[in-house]
């Protein structure tokens, strides 16, 4: 994941003898862009863990570059409190958060209708494949619920 353009390499910590890549998962919600550090394990095939805290940027690689940014000590603290925070239903979780992201998407594309930066067919159309997304994703929660990973 290191190399890995989507999760920028912050550092790597040393955590009680043990190795954690550090990298930032940067995304835009349409005001700012917001990065959230994960710990991942070197060597280790798990996911790793988010920090639940956002480092806000006006840019990608402000975030990028306040992620660098970040002392050792606080890295400790951050992956310390992942650990504390550590979500069990992990699954679920992606699925919502999807959920979440495609609503917002919606909402951006009738809000720039009505602000006449889109067509309204080309809005619809946007608004109707987005909806489909959104049944697929719903009919994917059942299995995840209750699961813990």
């Amino acid at each position: 994941m290191a190399d890995d353009p989507t999760f920028p390499h912050v550092a790597t910590l040393d955590e009680d003898g043990r190795l954690f890549q550090v990298t930032v998962r940067v995304g835009f919600d349409g005001i700012e862009h917001v990065g959230r550090l994960w710990f991942t394990e070197v060597g280790s095939s798990e996911r790793g863990l988010p920090d639940r805290a956002a480092i806000p940027g006006r840019t990608r690689d402000d975030v990028v570059s306040a992620a660098k940014a970040l002392l050792p000590d606080d890295l400790a603290k951050r992956h310390r409190r992942a650990i504390a925070e550590k979500r069990r239903f992990n699954g679920l979780r992606r699925v919502t958060d999807e959920i979440v992201t495609k609503i917002r998407y919606m909402n951006q594309v009738r809000v720039s209708v009505t602000a006449g930066m889109l067509d309204a067919d080309g809005a619809a159309q946007e608004i109707e494949l987005t909806l489909k997304q959104l049944h697929t994703l719903v009919d994917q929660l059942a299995p995840y619920a209750g699961v813990e990973d």
